[in-house]
């Protein structure tokens, strides 16, 4: 059995739920008061951070690399297109996922600027998402996961207006009729 030592509050932690529904996985949760980390999680993580996935004996700290080894582990459905150049291109944008979470974070802390930085990362998403329908590519995969929970977040919890991105508002409706999408937006709305 696997088990997720997760935090609701936590978009990392998001990536790994979604993709845990997406490809049907049954696991128990473990949650995390980031307020209060309680000691033994850092031998888990040594940085003591969440999301940790634990199976067996086998424990994986970090969402991005949780997605890739639960996309291996477990390939159906797959979750990466079967198409190199979108695969590439997909990871390309996950590797590249800070150019979007530092300015987040930034207007999280209400820094002079972010507001601005953070719209100019979500026009190079928006354009992305007029050339296709998914970061992933031709179908929803891992590099929608890894965005779409600061997305939500940004939209719902900091009131930053997507209306001004047609395309990533048009996509992340396409996404809200996902039922893991769905859970993760009753999970953001009792935040």
């Amino acid at each position: 059995m696997i088990t997720l030592y997760d935090a609701d509050r936590c978009p990392y932690c998001a990536r790994v739920r979604i993709a845990l529904a997406e490809k049907g996985i049954e696991y128990e949760t473990v949650e995390i008061d980031l307020d209060d980390r309680p000691s033994w999680i850092y031998e888990k993580n040594p940085l003591g951070r969440v999301p940790v996935l634990e199976e067996d004996a086998f424990v994986l700290p970090e969402s991005a690399v949780i997605d890739e080894y639960l996309e291996e582990r477990y390939p159906e459905p797959p979750l990466w297109p079967a198409d190199a150049a979108e695969r590439a291109f997909g990871r390309l944008l996950v590797f590249r996922f800070d150019q979007l979470s530092k300015p987040y974070y930034a207007l999280r802390r209400d820094e002079d600027g972010a507001g601005e930085r953070l719209d100019a990362e979500l026009a190079k998403l928006n354009a992305i998402l007029d050339a296709q329908p998914y970061l992933t590519g031709r179908e929803f995969g891992l590099a929608d996961i890894a965005y779409v929970p600061w997305i939500l977040r940004a939209r719902d919890r900091m009131g930053v207006d997507l209306g001004r991105f047609g395309a990533l508002a048009a996509w992340l409706e396409r996404l809200s009729e996902r039922p893991a999408i769905a859970a993760e937006l009753d999970v953001v709305a009792a935040l």
